[in-house]
């Protein structure tokens, strides 16, 4: 195990990866199995994972993502989504709570009007943007976990969101926040890191 700022830093967004590399489900399963401790507002766990390592459907993606050669490489293709009625869920997730007394029946049935009623009179807009939001930092955790295992990932946007969602049958309850290829990187053409804004140039302190 690396040390977390070597980690970071090593983190790079592959554009090329080694062809034939096989990721096995059990890893995937070991990365997943950490990645769940992503951080997310109350709890509602707003991402889902579809894993895809079907050639045949790979392709159709690969189309449906302007041709780019990482997608035909990768070990697999991810689609990260958000659940936008994640809110709804509030209830079973927090029923282990109260069934193990941290919780009472009052506070559980509180917090879950609360979550509904903060998420609803938001209205659409925040609902999906709420979504994308928790998938993305679950999506964060993903790249660094998979890194730290060994394996090299890639965040994408550039795909036809409608097209994927076709292509794997997602629910409309969930939107589409990146793609995310995984492989052992091809390192033969890899290009020196590029420019990093020196943290003054991003970081403000109490008003911007």
């Amino acid at each position: 195990m690396r040390d977390f700022t070597t980690l970071v830093q090593a983190r790079r967004s592959a554009n090329k990866f080694i062809t034939g590399v096989e990721i096995a489900d059990k890893e995937l399963e070991e990365i997943f199995s950490l990645v769940k401790f992503a951080p997310s507002a109350f709890n509602l766990q707003h991402a889902h994972y579809v894993v895809v390592k079907d050639p045949e459907i790979i392709e159709r993606i690969y189309v449906a993502s302007n041709k780019q050669y990482k997608i035909k490489t990768a070990s697999a293709v991810i689609l990260v989504l958000g659940k936008k009625d994640a809110y709804k869920d509030v209830g079973r997730i927090n029923e282990g709570l109260l069934n193990l007394g941290v919780m009472s029946k009052q506070e559980y049935d509180a917090s879950s009007a609360e979550v509904n009623s903060f998420y609803e009179d938001r209205g659409p807009s925040f609902i999906q943007e709420e979504a994308i939001r928790g998938a993305s930092l679950s999506a964060m955790l993903f790249m660094l976990t998979a890194k730290e295992k060994g394996w090299d990932t890639c965040p994408m946007i550039a795909f036809d969101p409608e097209e994927v969602r076709e292509i794997l049958n997602i629910p409309d309850a969930y939107v589409p926040a990146m793609m995310i290829t995984i492989g052992k990187e091809d390192s033969s053409s890899t290009r020196p890191r590029g420019y990093r804004k020196p943290v003054g140039e991003f970081v403000s302190y109490n008003q911007f």
